[in-house]
C-alpha cells in the first residue's frame, strides 16, 4: 500500500526501533511507496511513511534492495556532498558521507548479510541509515 510521506521532522528525529518478522508488511508498503515517488527519491526509510522501524529499501537498477536492520560496519573515504530529502523541504544540504562502506543487515528474509558498496549506491544508503538513526540532513 502507498503511504503518505511523513515531513514532521520531530518524529523523523527519533531513533526507530529495531524491525521482526512481525514487520513484513512495512517492507511491501516501503517499497509501493518508494516505486510510487521514483522520479522525485531512490531510497526511503520505514520512518518516512510513519513506521518507527529500522527498515530501507533503495532503488537498484530493475528492483530495490531491501535492508533491514542496517549496521555500517565500516567506512572510508570521505568526503563532502549536497543532498535533498523528500521528507524535508528546503535547499539541499551539505553533509559528510563515506565512498565505501560495508554494511550488515538482514535481507527481506531476514537472512543475515554483509556487502560492500562504493560511490552512489553507498551515498544513499547512508542517507536512509542516518533516517533509522534519527539522523536529518
Amino acid at each position: 500500500m502507498v503511504r503518505q510521506i511523513v515531513h514532521d521532522p520531530i518524529f523523523l528525529a527519533q531513533k526507530s526501533d529495531p524491525a521482526t518478522e512481525a514487520d513484513k508488511d512495512v517492507i511491501k508498503d516501503l517499497v509501493d511507496t518508494l516505486v510510487a515517488n521514483e522520479s522525485d527519491c531512490v531510497g526511503m526509510a520505514a520512518n518516512m511513511i510513519g513506521i518507527k522501524k529500522s527498515i530501507i529499501a533503495v532503488n537498484v537498477g530493475m528492483g530495490q534492495l531491501i535492508m533491514i536492520n542496517p549496521v555500517i560496519v565500516s567506512k572510508n573515504k570521505p568526503f563532502m556532498t549536497t543532498e535533498g530529502c523528500l521528507s524535508l523541504t528546503g535547499a539541499p544540504k551539505e553533509t559528510k558521507r563515506y565512498f565505501e562502506i560495508e554494511v550488515e543487515y538482514l535481507d527481506r528474509e531476514f537472512k543475515p548479510q554483509k556487502q560492500k558498496y562504493t560511490g552512489w549506491s553507498a551515498q544513499i544508503i547512508q542517507h536512509e541509515i542516518d533516517h533509522c538513526n534519527g539522523i536529518l540532513i
